[in-house]
């Protein structure tokens, strides 16, 4: 049988053994493996076929994949976002039942039989290896070139690999944008190639550890095993080879070594490239700035090679390497290898999602069709005479367009809604057409993971596999439980013997390498996966699926970005295997095929910096020399390098992708707005009273031009009366409105009616609930934003035309706060109010002790984030709305409708002196028109409306130039050199905190400790294992408390009667508690200069890790547990990171690093132990 090598890394020692491969070799199958012939099937008879002969039975091989939970520092951030919404994760999926249907549809079933084997190719590939290599030591470099490196191939390579390799022999740097799956690595491959001929080093880089050991097999394979070494977090196999498989904090860190405070060598010894794969997660919140780090640290020696799926902007990227790199050339490509197919899933179909031109949403997925299907099928559920008659009568015409004449009316939004939820699908549904249409395999993606394992449950009465997968399946199944017996999860099996797995966080990573390997096996048809999975290993389908297009993130749910859609959809489509892949979206409640269309053509967005300082980058490139002690006890700074002066470390921190787009965008906006400023002084002068007079000269007699002009002059004048009769009036109704609000400060909450004309010009009306004028919020977090914030400034109105009235007052607007009917905050004043109600809430206290209702909702009011957006403007004040939150929904609720509410119940009535001043404004308001008839039949108004009219175009065409304007100044405003304003607050705590001068450069040990650790808070880190109080801890003990420094993101997900965790020893609760005093003031520290880095220390999972370190049994450990097998395993596997970094560490008690060593040790062991290689 054939054997797979695997290695089990603990920190004190490599341990090799072997393990049977978990599937045989071609030569090997099982005597219950078979081969059948492909089947056409007719209608008729797939109705009388179950589900178990409707699959290809000809499962591939592959070799075992890694598990990927785990990154030496923050990857597991990557594992966790599918946390969200676990606790109604399986609500979905209440109403489904798992039905068997016959289909109407031809199917044709083919299998795909092995072509030449992957080990053989491997081999000969190996072999054109060698020779290049031997020519090159025969004949020199010069041997190397691109026909060459492609002819170790047995295929002909696409256009953008070749530029892309031809780009990498001429020495420049290459940034590569292509679509998921479309064979970017080949590229890399390929310098590898050239790069070991030449006798020289490759470093390849991975985001995920999962990703890294993929690599590392495949490219021992090309190059042999001496040729090919793994740098993870706890793995270092062969570090000094030609080629050095790592991760990207691994690089990063060596780099911070060239340009940091002990060079005494850079880690880049004879190294001529670096690939960075996955290049786009220089986007990712929490990870991105170690992509932009390397880029600025690497040595302009070292040829980069930066992977990225398809992003808006490689341009900027490529621009941004050249820039501070040095030369770098761009090779994009959006050809897919495998064309990608969209399809709608709803209820009863499984359509195309576009037109035939790929255009616009399929016809048949609008919503009024959707309504006409719903209520044709209501229809035929009549009686079948009865409907026979009237179908005989009418001709039977239930066509598409004739029944769109019956619904030619805009649907409601209740009506809509009622039309996705009758389309919702069921799981069971989309299933069976996928297998009908014959377009399994399939990674079908679920973005919670309880969601995912109640969907296997909802299909595994499916049977997806033949008799011979399945015995593949129960053979690979035994091999497993006798290799890993506590991996091996139980409730998984019923579905996996039909074909059928989930994939997530909560899994253990061997289980969920397990599954990996029988997909590629084709032996598992269907993998209902979260989205991490899409980021993940190679796990290509020819189907993926995408459940919705929203997810649910803390208290709401969010849309799916358009980088994220294509990232899962990428999964679809096997190249090679498939002619197409398909990507399927599903019907869901929230959103149908219209937002799906939408999302689609939204295209991919660019990459964003995410650049940020961390304690680790500040000690690293600002520390110069170091505190020695010496025997007498004193204190000495010995130098071992020139640190970096803070002007040095600004110009690397100002070299972010972040600031050169910055500057670009400066620029450029710059140049345009003094372009903006010439068009506008141009068009101003067009529009001129003398020039507009100049034209009309010219273009009319002198009879007609003096008539147009008195008119004009005496229309001026008749509208400036009826501006100020208007101002008139609506002074009155503020005083009108005045004393009516203030007199409603206390007692009941009132109803109110807001009016405004939206940014389209359209009327809206808005229901709301009054709390009160903005001086009753004494105090509060809204009045203070005010004060400062001049947006909110009023102007105080004078009456003109009273002027001559002493005993007139002047005035003011005032600002009122009400929350809306639509669960929106609304800031405004009197002159955005239409009318008051009578009616509202009473401001009774709901229960016995409860604050009143106008006291609870001004709390909620001050505990918002005061994001207030602008609706509307005027001089008399401007209208502001600000989203409300969960807890002010409730209350939104229970405003009233404005059909409910009738004239009878308002209270606003006007004074005399407004409906005078009403009366008056009227009479001008005729006046006005009068006139403009007048004008209009005058002799000379023919070619003077030309003038005018090119005149009001003109002015658009001004208003649009100077919107741009204000856009571009605002972005300019808002633009300033990323990362220094961090560094130097960073800089600033580690000053006051004693572990580096931040004037002379002197690193104290604190620092030195700091700069080695890997980790988010590497100054709280350090601080800890330093304190004293750890050293006299036994290895469990130091377990649990160091696994309270690393439980960030880590949740009790108590589930039926799974509710226990173990709890820490009194040892450890001791510590820790000492430990928080220590936190607390570190944490005022960093508020103090505006940092904001977490100080993890968290003992509720402490017990768990305690007793895993003191030899409990995974089974023991799990049994009853509120914790997921892949959090504990997540948290175990943190906790050994750590673990195994003590020893390494400088300045660290040897008395604590052997206790460190030895809980490393006993941690590391299955089912929680990982493979490598």
């Amino acid at each position: 049988m054939n054997t797979l090598p695997v290695v089990s890394l603990t920190a004190s020692s490599f341990k090799f053994f072997q393990f049977p491969s978990l599937h045989p070799s071609p030569l090997s199958h099982s005597p219950r493996f078979c081969f059948t012939k492909s089947l056409v099937l007719s209608p008729t008879r797939l109705g009388h076929l179950s589900f178990k002969s409707l699959n290809s039975l000809s499962p591939s091989q592959s070799q075992l994949s890694e598990e990927y939970e785990e990154e030496e520092e923050e990857e597991e951030e990557d594992e966790e976002d599918d946390d969200d919404g676990d606790d109604e994760a399986a609500d979905e999926y209440d109403d489904i039942t798992d039905e068997t249907r016959n289909s109407d549809d031809e199917a044709e079933f083919s299998v795909d039989l092995p072509a030449e084997s992957a080990r053989q190719r491997v081999e000969f590939r190996w072999q054109r290896v060698e020779k290049l290599r031997s020519l090159v030591r025969d004949f020199g470099v010069e041997m190397i070139d691109i026909d060459e490196l492609v002819s170790i191939y047995d295929f002909r390579i696409d256009k953008f690999q070749r530029l892309a390799i031809e780009a990498f022999l001429r020495g420049s740097s290459v940034v590569v944008s292509a679509p998921t799956s479309s064979g970017k690595t080949l590229i890399a491959e390929a310098a590898a190639v050239a790069t070991v001929a030449r006798g020289r080093r490759l470093f390849y880089t991975t985001p995920l550890k999962a990703l890294s050991n993929q690599k590392f097999r495949e490219f021992r394979e090309t190059f042999g095993d001496d040729n090919v070494g793994l740098l993870t977090g706890d793995s270092a196999i062969n570090k000094e080879a030609q080629i050095v498989i790592m991760t990207t904090e691994i690089l990063r860190n060596m780099l911070y070594q060239s340009v940091g405070m002990a060079s005494s060598g850079t880690g880049l010894f004879h190294v001529d490239a670096i690939v960075l794969d996955e290049v786009h997660y220089l986007s990712d919140i929490s990870r991105g700035t170690v992509w932009e780090e390397i880029v600025i640290y690497c040595p302009k020696e070292v040829q980069l090679i930066c992977l990225s799926a398809t992003v808006a902007n490689p341009d900027e990227l490529a621009g941004w390497i050249g820039e501070i790199h040095g030369k770098t050339e761009l090779v994009t490509s959006t050809r897919r290898p495998v064309p990608l197919t969209w399809y709608f899933s709803t209820k009863h179909s499984l359509v195309p999602l576009l037109d035939e031109k790929g255009t616009h949403v399929n016809r048949k997925l609008s919503l009024n069709y959707l309504q006409l299907s719903a209520s044709e099928a209501r229809y035929r559920d009549d009686d079948e005479g009865r409907r026979g008659r009237r179908s005989r009568k009418r001709g039977g015409d239930t066509s598409y367009n004739s029944l769109m004449n019956i619904s030619d009316y805009p649907l409601s939004k209740n009506e809509i809604n009622k039309i996705r939820r009758s389309q919702v699908p069921q799981i069971s549904d989309t299933l069976w057409h996928l297998q009908g249409k014959n377009m399994l395999p399939a990674i079908w993606f679920i973005f919670n993971r309880r969601g995912c394992d109640a969907a296997v449950q909802y299909v595994e009465n499916f049977q997806l596999l033949d008799d011979c997968e399945k015995g593949e399946v129960e053979l690979a199944l035994r091999k497993f439980r006798i290799l890993y017996p506590d991996a091996v999860r139980e409730s998984a099996e019923k579905g996996l013997l039909r074909g059928i797995a989930a994939h997530h966080a909560g899994c253990l990573p061997l289980w969920k390498s397990f599954i990996e390997e029988l997909f590629q096996r084709g032996l598992v048809k269907v993998v209902f996966a979260t989205e991490t999975l899409a980021a993940g290993i190679n796990m290509p389908a020819r189907t993926a699926v995408i459940s919705s297009l929203t997810k649910k993130a803390g208290n709401e749910r969010v849309q799916l970005g358009p980088n994220e859609l294509f990232q899962m959809a990428g999964r679809a489509g096997r190249r090679g295997i498939d002619e197409k892949g398909y990507t399927v979206l599903v019907q869901t409640a929230f959103e149908g095929a219209e937002e799906c269309c939408k999302l689609v053509f939204a295209g991919v967005k660019p990459l964003v910096s995410q650049f940020t300082a961390s304690y680790g980058m500040v000690l690293n490139l600002v520390a110069g020399s170091k505190v020695t002690r010496k025997s007498n006890g004193t204190e000495d700074g010995k130098v071992l390098q020139a640190g970096r002066s803070l002007e040095e470390a600004k110009k690397l921190v100002e070299k972010s992708f972040g600031n050169y787009v910055s500057s670009n965008v400066m620029v450029a906006a710059k140049e345009e707005l003094a372009e903006i400023d010439k068009k506008i002084e141009i068009l101003t002068s067009e529009i001129s009273d003398e020039a507009i007079d100049k034209k009309s000269r010219k273009l009319l007699s002198a009879k007609e031009y003096k008539e147009i002009t008195v008119l004009q002059a005496e229309l001026r004048e008749e509208k400036r009366k009826r501006t100020e009769l208007r101002r008139k009036m609506e002074l009155e109704r503020f005083s009108a409105l005045k004393p009516l609000l203030k007199g409603m400060e206390e007692g009941n909450l009132p109803f109110i009616c807001l009016e405004f004309k939206d940014s389209e010009g359209m009327q809206q009306s808005v229901p709301a609930v009054y709390l009160g004028h903005i001086d009753s919020f004494t105090g509060s977090k809204l009045q203070k934003m005010m004060s400062l914030d001049e947006s909110f400034g009023l102007n105080v109105i004078k009456d003109e035309l009273a002027s001559d009235e002493p005993e007139k007052p002047i005035v003011q607007p005032s600002y009122y706060v009400a929350l809306g009917s639509d669960n929106s905050w609304y800031l405004f004043t009197e002159k955005w109010i239409r009318t008051v109600y009578r009616t509202g809430f009473p401001n009774i206290a709901l229960a016995l002790g409860d604050s009143l209702p106008r006291e609870i909702m001004k709390t909620l009011l001050d505990k918002a984030d005061m994001q207030w957006d602008k609706l509307a403007e005027s001089e008399l004040g401007s209208l502001w709305r600000m989203e409300g939150s969960l807890e002010t929904w409730s209350w939104s609720l229970n405003v009233p409708v404005l059909s409910s509410l009738s004239e009878e119940d308002e209270v606003l009535h006007m004074s005399q002196e407004y409906d005078n001043a009403a009366e008056q404004y009227k009479e001008q308001r005729s006046k006005v028109s009068r006139l403009k008839k007048r004008i209009s039949r005058s002799a000379g108004f023919r070619e003077y409306k030309k003038i005018l009219e090119n005149a009001k175009l003109t002015v658009e065409k001004m208003k649009r130039l100077k919107a741009r304007s204000r856009r571009l100044i605002n972005r300019l405003e808002q633009i300033e050199p990323s990362g220094w304003k961090d560094f130097m607050r960073i800089s600033n705590v580690i000053h006051e905190s004693r572990a580096l001068d931040i004037n002379t450069h002197l690193i104290f040990p604190l620092g030195e400790t700091a700069a080695a650790i890997r980790g988010e808070n590497e100054l709280w880190l350090a601080m800890v294992l330093r304190n004293k109080v750890l050293v006299d801890l036994k290895p469990p003990q130091l377990a649990g408390v160091c696994a309270s420094l690393v439980c960030e993101g880590i949740k009790v997900r108590p589930w039926r009667d799974n509710n226990y965790i173990y709890e820490p020893s009194d040892t450890v609760v001791d510590v820790v508690n000492f430990l928080e005093e220590q936190r607390s003031s570190l944490i005022k520290l960093q508020e103090k200069h505006e940092v904001e880095i977490s100080c993890c220390l968290d003992i509720q999972f402490s017990g768990m890790v305690e007793a895993w370190a003191s030899g409990l049994s995974w089974k023991e450990m799990m049994m009853e547990c509120a914790m997921d097998e892949g959090d504990l395993a997540r948290l175990l596997r943190r906790t050994i990171d750590l673990l195994a970094q003590i020893p390494k560490l400088p300045d660290i008690d040897p008395t604590l690093q052997r206790s460190a060593a030895a809980a490393a040790d006993i941690m590391d062991r299955p089912p929680i132990s990982e493979l490598a290689g």
